[in-house]
């Protein structure tokens, strides 16, 4: 039975895995000027828009 389920699954959402294909994660590492250590900016954006995200626009 577990079988027909995920077949199922898989089938009805082909669509909407196609277009979770266009996203990213996108991690940035941002020194602070403060404390002079590291922290990280986390942003899932889509895949046109990564270089302005790491440009810092």
């Amino acid at each position: 039975m577990a079988k027909a389920a995920k077949t199922a699954i898989k089938t009805k959402d082909q669509k909407a895995a196609a277009e979770a294909k266009n996203w990213t994660k996108v991690i940035k590492a941002v020194r602070s000027p403060k404390s002079g250590a590291y922290t990280f900016k986390e942003a899932i954006i889509h895949k046109d828009k990564v270089k302005d995200f790491l440009a810092g626009k």
